[in-house]
């Protein structure tokens, strides 16, 4: 039997994607951003909202329609063919895996910097171990996580705004600011914005998916945009955008320029605790996509195999979390977090073309959200970094090439 339990509600559903979205990113993505955009940061992050809403819009009815799990594999199959799903299945399957080990050695990096090989695989075990034994308790911990997050990021709020630092007139977009600029620091801040696809990837998981899955998308996307918003006009306001493009660790460096050091600490926990639950999220949904691809036989049909008394994905668990170790172990992959991005925005635009496809029965998307979204993550995906566009665009054509040779066989 290889059918997963419903037994999440919206509340778990809309906490699992805060844990993807409101993770590492908004500790980390901030000062790349803004050495992009400069003082256009704030129109990136409105810019990267539009599109994620786009996304997150389409997926939802996708999802409601196709309550099973892999996403916009799944969606990506039944709406334009078996290719274009294993493409989108591919995409993520890849770029996230990398994604999960740049979190880990997150967490390893701020816990114990010397030993953050050793601490990234120690908490890569521990976390397949708890995904292994059920959702539940995934969601669980990852609404702990959560609140951790959101506290430590309401005390760098509210640090910032009441700082004698703080200068309403850094917010204002200067001559500095340029399309390209401004559209590069989209595609990095949209990284951040991606983990409502944790939700979709569950959909075989969740209990009353029409009704459930629609709402929690949107709850989880609209929270995440508050609280980043939040925190980027509060940081910028301390720091300028120069100040933050330069910073290492941005939030840490703004509560310490508020003039509250002792709070950089915590702050550097949060941020731990912020890529914990990033890597909790994304080993969900990348094993239940591996699930997905498995059942198609696009992978090892093994993994398609169902724990019979935990009622998961326990081989595609053990599986994705042992190349992620494996990973974590040997090689930084902090570069590989732009193809990763890459591969993201790829996905969500198979996900739109999808949405596009929707009957007026079948809940389709008002017309111009598929459009818009499908055309925002084309052109984001490609004012990445051209080192970033080379290599996506290279593991999209080694996945093509194993796609045709499994149907020559």
């Amino acid at each position: 039997m290889t059918q997963l339990r419903r037994r999440l509600g919206v509340g778990d559903a809309v906490v699992i994607g805060l844990g993807s979205m409101i993770g590492a990113g908004i500790f980390a993505a901030l000062a790349p951003a803004a050495h992009a955009a400069g003082s256009g940061l704030l129109v990136g992050l409105a810019v990267a909202a539009v599109v994620a809403y786009c996304n997150a819009t389409s997926s939802a009815r996708l999802a409601a329609r196709y309550p099973a799990s892999g996403g916009t594999y799944v969606y990506g199959r039944e709406r334009l063919g078996d290719f274009w799903g294993y493409l989108a299945g591919w995409s993520f399957v890849v770029g996230k895996t990398a994604s999960c080990a740049a979190m880990a050695l997150t967490v390893g990096l701020y816990a114990w910097p010397s030993q953050a090989h050793a601490v990234a695989v120690a908490v890569v075990v521990a976390l397949t171990a708890v995904n292994y034994v059920g959702v539940e308790k995934s969601a669980w911990l990852a609404r702990a996580i959560v609140a951790v997050v959101l506290a430590v990021l309401a005390a760098v709020v509210v640090s910032c705004f009441t700082s004698g630092a703080a200068e309403p007139a850094r917010l204002d977009v200067g001559a500095d600011a340029s399309v390209g600029g401004v559209l590069q620091a989209a595609g990095l801040l949209f990284f951040a914005f991606a983990g409502y696809a944790r939700i979709a990837t569950l959909g075989e998981e969740v209990r009353d998916p029409e009704r459930t899955i629609p709402r929690a998308i949107p709850l989880a996307l609209g929270i995440t945009l508050v609280v980043y918003a939040a925190v980027a006009v509060g940081v910028l306001s301390v720091l300028g955008s120069r100040g933050l493009g330069e910073a290492v660790a941005p939030l840490a460096d703004a509560v310490r320029a508020a003039g509250l050091p002792e709070l950089a600490p915590v702050v550097r926990v949060g941020a731990g605790v912020a890529a914990l639950g990033s890597l909790l999220a994304l080993l969900l949904g990348v094993s239940r996509t591996t699930l997905a691809m498995a059942r198609d036989r696009h992978l090892p049909p093994a993994l398609a195999a169902v724990h019979p008394r935990f009622r998961v994905p326990h081989r595609a668990e053990l599986v994705v979390g042992a190349v992620v170790a494996v990973l974590a172990a040997t090689v930084d992959v902090r570069a590989a977090i732009g193809f990763s991005s890459f591969g993201v925005l790829v996905y969500y635009a198979i996900a739109n073309a999808s949405a596009w496809t929707l009957g007026p029965d079948e809940g389709r998307p008002p017309r111009p959200i598929p459009v818009l979204g499908a055309i925002g993550c084309v052109v984001l995906a490609f004012a990445l970094p051209l080192s970033s566009v080379i290599t996506g665009a290279a593991v999209l054509v080694v996945g093509v090439a194993v796609y045709a040779l499994r149907r020559a066989v």
